[in-house]
């Protein structure tokens, strides 16, 4: 069985910084709001995923 929790690295659609997100792919496909470690803005987190690998992974500015 594959871990379904993967840190995963992006960066912030406003600030630019680099910093690394926890995925859990144990509930499948989603789409949700985390706020920028760094400057504290709203990032959308999107991504698909299929037998606990992801398959896409977006993070872009909440609109």
């Amino acid at each position: 069985m594959h871990d379904p929790l993967h840190e995963k690295p992006v960066r912030c659609p406003y600030c630019g910084e680099r910093m690394h997100i926890v995925i859990d792919t144990s509930a499948g496909d989603q789409t949700y709001v985390e706020d920028c470690q760094i400057c504290c803005r709203p990032m959308r987190v999107e991504f698909a995923c299929s037998d606990n690998e992801i398959l896409f992974l977006q993070v872009s500015g909440d609109s």
